[in-house]
């Protein structure tokens, strides 16, 4: 091998290994895609981030496996009895922000829900 083929090959693997990165505040969605049909809602352990609110620039995988949890699940209950914490709300927010039917949501998703998706710059879907 050659020293440019080396170095080409040792850069793509460089971007390889960081395009797995992403910042912590862009932490996915569970959506408990072990249980492909699940009997109930976990709750969701941070924000949005980028990943699903930077309109033109989010991940549009991310953005509709989401959308497709809340649509299918939206309207079970958490798995341990609770409410929706306010990052559970935070998502419920931007789902209906982007265009979900709010009826597929068991519990009602308030203005200062959408607010907080807003926060994360999530915009509307026109």
């Amino acid at each position: 091998m050659n020293r440019l083929t080396l170095t080409t090959a040792a850069a793509l693997l460089g971007a390889v290994l960081l395009s797995g990165c992403s910042h912590p505040s862009d932490a996915g969605f569970d959506a408990q895609s072990a249980t492909p049909s699940p009997t109930c809602l976990v709750h969701q352990t941070r924000d949005p981030g980028n990943r699903y609110t930077a309109g033109n620039s989010a991940a549009p995988r991310a953005v509709l496996e989401m959308m497709r949890y809340y649509t299918a699940n939206g309207t079970k209950a958490y798995c341990d009895g609770q409410p929706p914490t306010g990052t559970d709300r935070h998502w419920t927010g931007l789902y209906t922000t982007l265009g979900g039917d709010p009826t597929h949501l068991g519990t009602p998703v308030t203005s200062s829900d959408r607010e907080g998706s807003h926060r994360s710059g999530a915009r509307p879907v026109r």
